[in-house]
Order: C-alpha cells, then sequence, then structure tokens
C-alpha cells in the first residue's frame, strides 16, 4: 500500500477535474475511457483524432512524468493470470453493462447530476468494498 500523499493528490484531482471540463466545453464529449477506447476500436464516428491524442496522453503522461525524474510505481500482480484474466472480463462486462466505467459516471456523470451516473457509481463503490472484504477477510487473500 502507497503511502497518502494529499497535495499531489489534490493537484492530481484538479488536473482531472480541468481535463474533463475542457473536453466538454471544447468538444462537447464526456472524458469516459470505455467509451472513447470502444468508439476508437470500431471507428463508429470520424473523431478519431481527438480519441486518439486522449489515449496517447493517459499512456505518454506518465512516461514522460518518469523521464522527468518521478517514479513510476511498480503493480503489485496477483499470483495467477487466471484471476488477471476473469478480473478483466468481469470489467469489461461491468463497463458494457452499466453504459460505461467509473470515470465517465464517477467523473463526469456526477459532475453532470445524472441520476443513473450516481447510481452506477454507488453500486461500482459498495460492490468493491464487498469483494476487498471478501478477499482479505473471508478468503484469507488466497486469490
Amino acid at each position: 500500500m502507497a503511502s497518502f500523499t494529499p497535495i499531489s493528490a489534490a493537484i492530481g484531482g484538479a488536473l482531472i477535474g480541468l481535463s474533463v471540463a475542457l473536453l466538454m466545453l471544447l468538444n462537447g464529449r464526456q472524458a469516459g475511457i470505455s467509451g472513447i477506447l470502444g468508439n476508437f476500436m470500431v471507428f463508429q464516428r470520424g473523431e478519431w483524432r481527438w480519441e486518439i491524442a486522449f489515449l496517447v496522453g493517459l499512456v505518454a503522461a506518465p512516461l514522460l512524468l518518469h523521464l522527468g525524474g518521478y517514479g513510476l510505481p511498480h503493480p503489485v500482480m496477483p499470483a495467477s493470470w487466471g484471476v488477471v484474466i476473469i478480473g478483466g472480463l468481469l470489467v469489461g462486462f461491468g463497463t458494457r453493462w452499466s453504459g460505461g466505467c467509473t470515470s465517465g459516471h464517477g467523473v463526469c456523470g456526477i459532475a453532470r447530476f445524472s441520476v443513473r451516473s450516481i447510481a452506477a457509481t454507488v453500486i461500482f463503490m459498495v460492490t468493491a468494498m464487498i469483494v476487498v472484504y471478501l478477499v482479505r477477510h473471508v478468503w484469507g487473500g488466497a486469490l
């Protein structure tokens, strides 16, 4: 578990809010990552330029920070690839079923006072709390 750094967390949150607001103001689009990636993958609209810029920025920003001397966190992967694959499939299924991901509903939808997004975000959070409790306290971290 990483230590909590409130200054960098506040700056990061403010930058996320600013970028979401600018994307909505300048392009009229929401910054839901699953929607952007999904639309880009199937080439549904002729807006691929900003979608590419958005997706490249998601990868390039931490790499540029790393080159600037900031360390990147080392992810801790579960021992089993099966857990990783099942988790990825469940996330993909959940994003399609709920009509968006945590960034789209939690950041953009709540900011627009969308009842559907507020409900989805509450369900995401409650489900995450239940899963963490089960994995850590009931199953003893066996996964």
